[in-house]
């Protein structure tokens, strides 16, 4: 028997993405709602009390008001905005963070996607913390860009606007200049750190795709850890994953030296080369005469970032195979 699906907020950005993903598989039936009443709480509660699963696809505010529409306690609910991230009794929607993180997210009825920024930054940071590599009190920097689509329409509109009025023209815009970014309390809890990165993100003129950077003084932590320390603990941490791949010392080594522009330089930190897809790529470059060293991230913002979490979560809430519809 199908399981029966509510996106609310199927017209967003995220929202399409999902029900993309959703659309034809004989073990999920999409419910839908009248357009004409995508408003109206009597029917929105309606249609979520009948369904196994509603994902929120809205901003903080709606999203915690729709929560409250839901009284069926067998429905579950996966929830893309910022709004319960870390909010008691929400499973945290990451299941490589660690061994038991699958089973909570099986195991409960309110699920919490993280944000795409989040997703790199604490794929990078948590592995080093329990590996004993990285102490969860040190000073952490970590840099970030991202395709516009993260900024939803309204900068998905002023990018692509060529046409009076015109849209934008910078291609790089640094932003979260009040270093007091959303993505950041999630970080802080799920990376095991005891206070938040200075994080500085950026949007560039790309439409989708993410890198996230963890520059690192290695010399000066207290382990003394070399690059492939680094790649060690990744791989270990993320061993079997068939979602995250982590690149090996050869690998990283082999891109540190080839010349700007080459092919097999762009492809593997071209921050588009996985767009439309649920992965993760992880390399660590080092410069062992410097003692220091760049743990790197890349992902689709609108993938792992978003929507393939989402499915993904969605697969594990319900007992699905966990990869079907993202691979």
């Amino acid at each position: 028997m199908s399981a029966k699906v509510f996106i609310d907020g199927e017209a967003g950005t995220t929202g399409l993405q999902i029900r993309q993903r959703l659309e034809g598989r004989p073990d999920i039936a999409l419910l839908s709602i009248d357009p004409e009443h995508r408003k109206d709480r009597t029917a929105r509660a309606e249609i979520m009390n009948l369904a196994d699963a509603v994902i929120l696809c809205l901003p903080d505010d709606a999203a915690r008001e729709a929560v409250t529409l839901v009284t069926n306690p067998a429905t579950r609910i996966i929830d893309a905005s910022t709004a319960h991230r870390v909010f008691p009794g929400w499973a945290y929607g990451f299941a490589e963070l660690d061994a038991g993180q699958r089973a909570k997210i099986a195991g409960a009825t309110r699920i919490a996607n993280p944000g795409c920024y989040a997703t790199g930054a604490i794929a990078l940071i948590r592995p080093l913390v329990d590996a004993g590599l990285l102490p969860a009190d040190w000073p952490l920097f970590v840099n970030g860009i991202s395709g516009y689509s993260g900024g939803g329409k309204g900068l998905i509109a002023e990018f692509e606007q060529q046409t009076p009025p015109p849209g934008s023209h910078d291609a790089f815009r640094p932003y979260g200049l009040t270093l007091a970014h959303k993505h950041l309390p999630e970080i802080v809890r799920y990376g095991a750190i005891a206070e938040a990165p200075i994080f500085t993100p950026s949007v560039g003129r790309f439409a989708q795709g993410m890198i996230i950077e963890l520059p690192l003084h290695l010399a000066r932590l207290p382990a003394k850890p070399k690059a492939e320390d680094l790649t060690a603990a990744y791989e270990k941490h993320y061993a079997g994953e068939r979602f995250i791949e982590v690149l090996g010392v050869e690998d990283a080594a082999a891109v540190q030296k080839a010349r700007a522009g080459a092919a097999g330089f762009h492809a593997l930190i071209d921050p588009e080369n996985l767009n439309d897809t649920n992965r993760l790529r992880i390399m660590v470059f080092g410069n062992e005469a410097n003692g220091q060293g760049l743990a790197l991230a890349l992902l689709d913002n609108l993938g792992k970032g978003a929507s393939g979490a989402a499915v993904q979560n969605l697969n594990l809430s319900l007992g699905l195979e966990e990869a079907s519809g993202l691979e």
